[in-house]
């Protein structure tokens, strides 16, 4: 009896049409015209100083790739030496380098939470984040995003139902859509109160904010209580992501962290590149000034502009809100030159399609005040 096959791929075809319908079909595209897309805040991404620390290093004979896991061969020195500079640079007792961001996120929620502990994580927080959370072994539950009462009254509803367990509070620093800051002094009051650990994604505030870009919880680092992660691959430059923790937090996670244990190490040649950058952060103030004072030009030109309200950040969401819309906004500017992209949901909400303004030390003050322009022509609101 011959049973017709049906074809493997029907269901991908239709989920893909699906999203085409949605105007939220993706694809890859090549980096062209003025960078207003990247998160390489400082430009350190072709810094020639951090080129030749790891041409120096390679001629060293430091290895391309580490060859193992870390608990293997892959224990590299310029492994331990990052981390070594880095737990110092920040503040923190110790510090453990993974290949990026997402799995630094991943790997912290699924080896530190454990069954019985509650997971509060802000609503707007990054998809590693979410996602590390539900691989986890801990309760989640999300709070209203920047509301520290949210956060309170999680907690003691959650107390209240017979929850047991050490609190995990978690939140960014710097939100990466909507460019807003977390009310961190707000967090840490409530993490004492509960007897609970912060954890503190700065992806896109390391190197930007705080004494010589430490980030927005430099004033915090060190405590018991508060576990940071600083990605290398935004304002560094770099690649892979530093989580600062305590001695026995880390040692922990050496232990039993299957992210960690199972991978193979980051290159050594990219442990290099984040340590020059760390340097770069200390001894080249005029990075981090520079893009300050870029901030600052272009806040009072929106302001003066009137219309839109600035984030107070370098990432200034634009808020066209239909997702076709939104992406035919994008490509016009793309045409006129300018490197902006369409952000669209799930990376969003529903009904927020954005344009994501990212300032970058790639542009200067005059490519703000074109690309300030074109929106305006565009969009037909010359107030803007």
């Amino acid at each position: 009896m011959n049973h017709t096959q049906p074809d493997k791929a029907v269901s991908y075809v239709t989920a893909l049409q699906a999203l085409k319908d949605d105007d939220r079909l993706r694809s890859l595209k090549p980096r062209a015209g003025i960078d207003f897309a990247s998160n390489d805040y400082l430009a350190l991404a072709s810094s020639p100083r951090m080129k030749r620390a790891v041409t120096a290093a390679l001629e060293a004979g430091t290895p391309i790739g580490a060859g193992g896991s870390r608990l293997l061969r892959g224990n590299c020195e310029e492994h331990e030496t990052l981390e070594a500079d880095a737990a110092k640079f920040f503040g923190a007792e110790t510090s453990m380098f993974f290949g990026n961001g997402y799995v630094a996120n991943f790997a912290v929620l699924t080896t530190l939470p454990q069954r019985g502990d509650l997971l509060v994580l802000d609503s707007l927080v990054h998809a590693s984040i979410h996602e590390g959370a539900r691989a986890g072994r801990a309760d989640v539950r999300e709070n209203q995003h920047n509301e520290p009462q949210s956060v309170e009254d999680t907690i003691r509803d959650w107390r209240s139902q017979g929850g047991t367990g050490r609190v995990w509070i978690v939140a960014e620093s710097l939100y990466s859509m909507d460019g807003d800051f977390a009310p961190l002094e707000s967090l840490i009051a409530i993490a004492d109160r509960h007897d609970a650990f912060l954890m503190i994604d700065e992806a896109h505030a390391t190197g930007v904010y705080g004494e010589q870009g430490r980030g927005l919880t430099a004033r915090y680092e060190g405590r018991e209580n508060l576990v940071v992660i600083h990605t290398c691959g935004k304002a560094l430059g770099a690649a892979g992501a530093l989580v600062t923790l305590t001695r026995v937090l880390r040692d922990f996670m050496v232990n039993r962290c299957r992210p960690f244990i199972f991978s193979t190490a980051p290159s050594p040649l990219m442990a290099v590149a984040v340590s020059e950058a760390l340097l770069i952060l200390q001894q080249e103030p005029k990075h981090q000034q520079r893009l300050t004072d870029l901030m600052a030009f272009t806040h009072r030109r929106i302001g003066e502009r009137g219309g839109w309200r600035a984030s107070g950040s370098q990432i200034l969401p634009y808020i066209v809100g239909d997702n076709a819309r939104a992406m035919t906004l994008a490509s016009a500017l793309q045409a006129r030159g300018f490197d902006i992209r369409g952000i669209r949901p799930p990376t969003v909400p529903a009904g927020t399609a954005r344009l994501r303004i990212s300032l970058t030390n790639n542009v200067s003050e005059d490519d703000v005040r074109a690309l300030l322009d074109a929106l305006a022509e565009e969009t037909g609101d010359r107030d803007r």
